[in-house]
């Protein structure tokens, strides 16, 4: 199953398009930015693109009509949505690996900097946020079949209802909403008391939760809507 997966996300060209085109993103973050951290900082934003990479591991197959082939081959759907989960957070991982290549190089090309611990924080959370969110996403797309619908659900959510929810709650419990957590982990300037160990853990719970949650509404649906 992790070699078909593997496979699925090696030889589609969707993913190696989110990949480039979430290097523009961290190349354009990196020459606005004013010093090292925060234009390194970018490689955690950019984690959205590894979000919709994860959201298109399954939802992508509902929309493509693959599924059911998927699920003949191997009928353990719970197994599926696991070996997903690895490959696709394995890639997340490959995002974030690349985005700090690149903004590492990005910087040193436009401006001199020097290693710091801050920067290196930056950075191993940077790839960390890509990650989690990239293990989210297949969550996500295992919730909710349709791709369009998902992925509008998980930007909207990150662009305006997190913040609305995050004004109604309050700051302090803000704080464990995902992108806030994510931004933590990215060790990105915010006024939340969380620490990169403290959102790392947030995220896993995120993720782990959405995909106990998928497997057990996948067991029960139809492959097909």
């Amino acid at each position: 199953m992790l070699r078909s997966e593997l496979t699925k996300l090696t030889t589609t060209r969707a993913p190696w398009l989110l990949l480039a085109a979430a290097q523009v993103v961290v190349i354009l973050g990196v020459a606005g930015a004013g010093d090292a951290v925060k234009g390194v900082g970018h490689v955690g934003l950019a984690s959205l693109f590894a979000l919709v990479l994860g959201i298109m591991a399954v939802a992508g197959e509902y929309r493509h009509r693959t599924v059911t082939d998927t699920y003949l081959t191997t009928p353990h759907r719970g197994r599926v949505v696991a070996a997903k989960l690895v490959v696709h957070a394995g890639a997340g991982l490959g995002f974030g690996l690349v985005g700090a290549a690149v903004a590492l190089g990005t910087t040193a090309a436009l401006q001199r900097f020097e290693w710091s611990d801050q920067l290196a924080r930056t950075i191993v959370g940077a790839i960390g946020w890509n990650t989690a969110f990239a293990a989210i996403g297949v969550g996500v797309g295992a919730l909710i079949r349709n791709q369009v619908a998902a992925i509008a659900a998980a930007l909207a959510w990150l662009a305006l209802v997190e913040g609305v929810v995050a004004e109604l709650i309050g700051r302090d419990a803000a704080r464990w909403l995902p992108f806030t957590a994510g931004a933590a982990l990215g060790n990105l300037p915010l006024d939340v008391d969380l620490s990169q160990l403290a959102a790392a853990s947030v995220l896993a719970a995120y993720a782990v939760a959405l995909t106990v949650l998928a497997i057990a509404t996948t067991l029960r649906r139809d492959a097909l809507p």
